[in-house]
């Protein structure tokens, strides 16, 4: 059976049809974009994301895509709502136990040894290089390791997130610290300020934008790290373990539910650390409208 030239391919409607309305939602977009109403910037995202799931669903149900491939939208969302409470109990162990408490030590770790590294020029040059091999670890390595030392449980899980997020707030916190002027340093020693004054008063709130720059690269490292944990180990929850034993058992619907609630819930984290940044740091002009 002789193939059908790749042209003719063009000339299917059903493409022509999901390119039409992909071309509609764009200029949609483009339209709302240019609005300055508060209510445009959670529009143009939903629109877009209502746009891919769209056609994401069209397009698996007009070209018969196999299921075992690319399971639609409609099935995920079938099986997301008679999964409840499977999909809650992997995401209480993998997000709010292994996650979570990573992402809390792992943080104020590295904000700690920043604060030591600002400190103590030794650890400037010792501590620092350390700090960079351990992040260059590839976290395929280091996790079964952790996972051996720390058990199955969520501890280890939490002890590969501390891995992964260390190094991002640590780099980040050192060059906020430096980020406050000579001239406002000089004031500070002027009222006979100490270290800890001019670092509680000045070097710390001046650095805030940069911490925040690396907590929130942090929340989906973590997240990532602790999914990525359990594929080495686990008990029989959490959304790492879920997802391969799900794709043993050729039910590539709940593998992507799984996929779903954790975007879901790195996507919530990202912006509840972003809203404590824009309340805290709101004298930054990268937070004035």
């Amino acid at each position: 059976m002789i193939a059908n030239p790749w042209y003719l391919s063009l000339l299917d409607p059903r493409l022509w049809c999901l390119l039409a309305f992909w071309a509609g939602a764009w200029l949609l977009n483009s339209e709302l974009s240019k609005g300055r109403a508060a209510w445009v910037r959670y529009a143009v995202p939903l629109v877009f994301g209502v746009t891919v799931v769209v056609l994401w669903q069209a397009g698996v149900t007009a070209y018969g895509v196999n299921k075992i491939i690319l399971p639609p939208p409609s099935d995920v969302i079938a099986r997301m709502s008679t999964s409840v409470p499977t999909l809650w109990a992997d995401l209480v162990q993998t997000f709010f136990k292994g996650a979570l408490s990573g992402y809390a030590i792992g943080c104020s770790a590295a904000v700690l040894v920043a604060i030591a590294i600002d400190r103590s020029p030794f650890l400037q040059a010792g501590l620092l290089p350390v700090g960079n091999f351990v992040a260059a670890l590839p976290i395929v390595g280091i996790a079964p390791i952790l996972v051996m030392w720390f058990g199955f449980d969520w501890q280890s899980k939490a002890a590969v997130v501390v891995v992964m997020v260390f190094f991002p707030v640590l780099v980040n916190t050192i060059a906020g610290l430096a980020a406050s002027d000579a001239m406002q340093r000089d004031l500070m020693a002027t009222y006979s300020a100490s270290y800890w004054q001019t670092l509680f008063k000045l070097r710390l709130p001046a650095a805030m934008p940069f911490i925040f720059n690396g907590l929130k690269i942090a929340t989906t490292l973590a997240l990532i790290g602790a999914i990525v944990a359990e594929f080495f180990g686990s008990p029989i929850v959490g959304m790492g373990f879920r997802i391969v034993a799900e794709v043993g058992r050729s039910s590539p619907d709940m593998v992507w539910a799984e996929i779903a609630v954790a975007a879901l819930a790195g996507s919530a984290f990202y912006g509840l650390v972003a809203l404590i940044e824009k309340r805290v740091t709101f004298w930054h002009p990268s937070q004035r409208n």
